[in-house]
């Protein structure tokens, strides 16, 4: 207990206040669901903030400044166990739901990867949509702050290839002193523009409960929706052209939004490689599948076309996964270059998953080193963002991660392969959920879900979202040796 008190600590205090989300779906349980249901999230409340009230009680007296191992161990815990808090409410709430699909559903909500086990979801009661829909708004600005505050910490990439990147004087402006201003500041970015994806939507059309359920699906890019057939429910150009506007903004890093608003300039997006290779992959992307669709699908008109081709570009390559048609129908290329898309092309810092678009520039960039010293090998060619040098540990953390991200991803395929899953699904199953992508092919494609696996797929899907959405060493560390030696 005197080791991992001060954790317990703090993760007492995190489950406190994450008891109150619960008053969200009881506030629209009050106008619009029965009164049993009304008592499951008074309930879940109750049981939340009283487990974290006694755990305060037993761990307030262990008091020590925390380590970088205890800000892993705390991440993970606070994923796991407010995982396993968010679905009980689920339990109760949902008709013949089982454990495997309300952990799965909970872990895909507060990962904000938007897969689902659940179907009908017209019929499901609003206070368990709204439920779904606000967990992946908390778990979006959960992995921004996260990305502040704890990823540093691993030398993955994060804070060190912002400051590698930028040139010049901005090194020192970046950030604020204290990360509690930061973390602020960053609250404050992501409800802002929370608010107007809000009145954007119910503007194009949507009432104010899908409104506000897909303000929330739309900024952390998890999209979950209210409806089976997602965007097709409602088959609307204004709404389709509102969710690519905000989803383009939220795939762009919100620290860089923070640094625009206090220096007043924006020149910290527009002169940000990250986010103009970014931009540029997905129009080349759209053009693409833009060109494709008008040769496979020659009666719809040409503006159609572009506008349904731009809406699912941007929804899977910043992991959101919104659909209005089914993509999985159209020629193969296209849903798997989206795919690929939505593995790296979300920017760092932003609330989508994936690889990061700026690790894959930091690849390209060392693959085109590496063919130059071929040629001449005694030629000094560092890699450089911003035209400065990135350091050598910086592309060793890099190529690690790398490394992990492809072994984890083949090895999760295979589990998936021996428990009887075609290739199709369990290849795109995982490349959906450990990049937090939602809907894959096959079985799990965008005109069905992840109701019809297992509770073995189920499990291990959960846990692949969860790899994913902590960058895998976040989780991985805890299962060395050298993490619990004193």
């Amino acid at each position: 207990m005197q080791l991992f008190g001060p954790v317990l600590a703090l993760l007492a205090r995190i489950l406190m206040a994450f008891a109150f989300t619960f008053l969200v779906p009881l506030a629209w349980a009050w106008h619009a669901d029965a009164m049993a249901l009304r008592a499951v999230w008074g309930a879940s409340f109750g049981l939340a903030f009283g487990s974290g009230w006694l755990l305060f009680r037993v761990s307030r007296k262990y008091q020590r400044e925390l380590l970088p191992r205890d800000g892993f161990l705390l991440v993970n815990l606070v994923w796991v166990v407010l995982t396993f808090y968010a679905m009980v409410p689920l339990l109760f709430a949902v008709p013949d739901i089982t454990l495997s699909k309300a952990l799965f559903e909970a872990m895909s909500a507060l990962t904000a990867t938007g897969a689902t086990a659940l179907s009908g979801l017209d019929h499901l009661p609003v206070s368990v949509n709204v439920w779904r829909c606000f967990l992946q708004l908390v778990g979006g600005l959960g992995i921004v702050l996260l990305v502040v505050a704890v990823l540093p910490l691993l030398g993955l990439g994060g804070m060190q290839l912002y400051k590698a990147e930028t040139p010049g004087p901005m090194k020192d402006a970046r950030f604020t002193p204290r990360i509690a201003e930061t973390a602020r500041g960053l609250w404050a970015v992501y409800f802002l523009l929370s608010f107007a994806c809000l009145l954007s939507y119910r503007w194009a059309g949507m009432n104010w409960a899908d409104a506000f359920m897909h303000m929330c699906t739309t900024m952390s890019l998890g999209g979950l929706s209210s409806h089976d057939a997602s965007f097709g429910y409602w088959n609307s150009a204004a709404l389709e052209w509102v969710a690519t506007v905000f989803m383009t903004l939220a795939g762009i890093s919100f620290l860089r939004y923070f640094m625009v608003w206090r220096s007043r300039s924006l020149s910290p997006i527009s002169s940000d490689r990250e986010i103009r290779t970014y931009v540029v992959a997905l129009l080349v992307a759209v053009l693409v599948v833009f060109v494709r669709l008008l040769d496979h699908q020659p009666q719809v008109g040409v503006l159609d076309t572009l506008r349904t081709a731009i809406f699912h570009v941007v929804s899977v390559a910043t992991t959101t996964g919104y659909a209005s048609q089914d993509y999985a129908q159209w020629p193969v290329v296209l849903p798997v270059l989206m795919m690929f898309m939505g593995s790296f092309a979300s920017c760092a810092g932003s609330t989508g998953g994936g690889i990061k678009m700026i690790r894959m520039v930091l690849l390209i960039k060392q693959a085109r080193r590496e063919l130059v010293r071929i040629i001449h090998p005694r030629v000094v060619n560092p890699v450089t963002l911003g035209g400065q040098a990135v350091p050598a540990s910086v592309m060793q953390s890099v190529l690690g991660f790398m490394l992990i991200y492809g072994g984890a991803t083949m090895g999760l395929t295979f589990l998936m392969l021996l428990s009887g899953l075609d290739i199709v699904t369990a290849f795109s199953a995982v490349v959906a959920t450990v990049n937090n992508i939602g809907p894959g092919l096959g079985q799990v494609g965008p005109s069905g879900n992840f109701g019809g696996l297992n509770a073995f797929q189920l499990s291990l899907l959960s846990f692949a979202m969860l790899l994913g959405r902590l960058e895998f060493m976040t989780v991985l560390v805890l299962f060395t040796r050298h993490f619990w030696r004193r």
